[in-house]
């Protein structure tokens, strides 16, 4: 199966030249890298665990368009949080995003995340 690489300018490159893309398209399937909550460009995540999440959004859709799908075809996503108190707010945001049938989901607290992030979110989407 032929596998192809997904990049967008849309949303933040690779941290540091590190060996792995924003995403792989293969077969009918779009495999996005984890992202946080990091403005294309910006140095850090910036705001609370609302605003991270959104961006982390924003830059998950940008990248899904880039390789043909959506929001509304996500399938699977990953969610990981720098502290589990901050489920419920995450939620509230990322309800907002993925429609009424929203994709199967595994949420974890981590011990830390990229640049100081507060969140990161890795998804399977349809084409």
């Amino acid at each position: 199966m032929e596998k192809i690489v997904v990049r967008t300018e849309k949303a933040p490159a690779p941290f540091q030249g590190a060996p792995y893309n924003q995403a792989i398209r293969t077969g009918d399937l779009v495999f996005v890298a984890g992202q946080v909550g990091l403005a294309p460009g910006a140095a850090a995540p910036e705001g609370d665990i609302a605003a991270q999440t959104e961006q982390a959004l924003r830059n998950l859709a940008a990248i899904l368009e880039e390789a043909g799908s959506s929001m509304e075809n996500l399938v699977k996503t990953s969610v990981f949080l720098q502290d589990l108190d901050d489920f419920a707010a995450m939620n509230e945001v990322y309800a907002t995003h993925v429609g009424d049938r929203p994709p199967a989901r595994s949420t974890f607290e981590v011990a830390r995340l990229p640049a100081g992030a507060l969140v990161e979110i890795e998804a399977i989407a349809h084409l």
